[in-house]
């Protein structure tokens, strides 16, 4: 098994704000990127025009097995190997456990886990079959372990998201696969972004709870990622990465 340098890239939810900056990391290490997200081809042009180097696009729902297979499948055909896969797509919704509906509730899950299962266990197939040494890495949260009001089904899916990474790392490791957990804390992207362009002061406040009293920027969880899946990091598998800020010393 030989890592190559230059890579083949699996990025999911990659129009959202840390998909497009952990893309943007890779393309500017001279690596390949083949993005999933769920807006048409003409209505992603936009973010992707965005991107420099060799970028592929599909319109794909991870919650449908048979897409993401279809999907794995195209970058092969096309590029003709995988060498990592970025588990990124995810939902969250803001509701407490008295007012989500199940249908919030099954959607949440169907995205966050069943998905994630899916195209982390399809590139993981891909890998021992080829004898492939990949990694893949799950975007998961410190909300993982650290209880929240009004997330119930997404926490629960961050919860869940871990065991997958452990169990699936175990499963694995044989074939010289790592599998891992980037697990931020506050991150300025996605609907936390929205939320705090509309009202600065909630934003100062989520600051102020971080111990580093930093709030995390898109990028900086790219470089994480891109650390992750280096080469020199042969040991590491089956773990989960914080960054958090310390917001795990005073949440447990």
């Amino acid at each position: 098994m030989q890592q190559l340098n230059e890579k083949v890239v699996l990025i999911s939810g990659g129009l959202g704000d840390i998909g497009m900056a952990i893309a943007t990391a890779y393309l500017h290490a001279g690596h390949t990127v083949s993005l999933c997200d769920t807006e048409p081809q003409e209505k992603a042009l936009q973010r992707l025009n965005e991107l420099q180097g060799t970028v592929d696009y599909h319109k794909v729902d991870v919650s449908d097995a048979a897409a993401v297979a279809n999907w794995i499948a195209a970058v092969l055909e096309r590029f003709g190997r995988i060498d990592d896969c970025i588990v990124n797509a995810a939902r969250v919704t803001l509701k407490d456990y008295r007012s989500i509906t199940p249908e919030e509730w099954k959607r949440e899950l169907e995205v966050n886990l069943d998905g994630a299962f899916y195209l982390a266990n399809g590139a993981a197939r891909y890998f021992s079959d080829a004898q492939v040494a990949g990694n893949i890495v799950f975007l998961g949260s410190w909300a993982a372990h650290a209880v929240h009001k009004n997330l119930p089904a997404y926490s629960v899916s961050k919860a869940g998201l871990r065991m997958l990474c452990q169990s699936m790392a175990l499963e694995y490791a044989p074939y010289g696969i790592r599998i891992n957990e980037l697990a931020p804390g506050y991150v300025n992207a996605g609907l936390s972004k929205e939320v705090w362009s509309a009202a600065p002061d909630l934003q100062e406040s989520a600051r102020n709870q971080v111990p580093l009293k930093k709030i995390i920027e898109a990028g900086e969880v790219a470089a994480q990622v891109l650390w992750i899946t280096a080469p020199e990091n042969r040991h590491l598998t089956g773990a989960t990465l914080l960054l958090d800020g310390g917001l795990s010393l005073i949440r447990p």
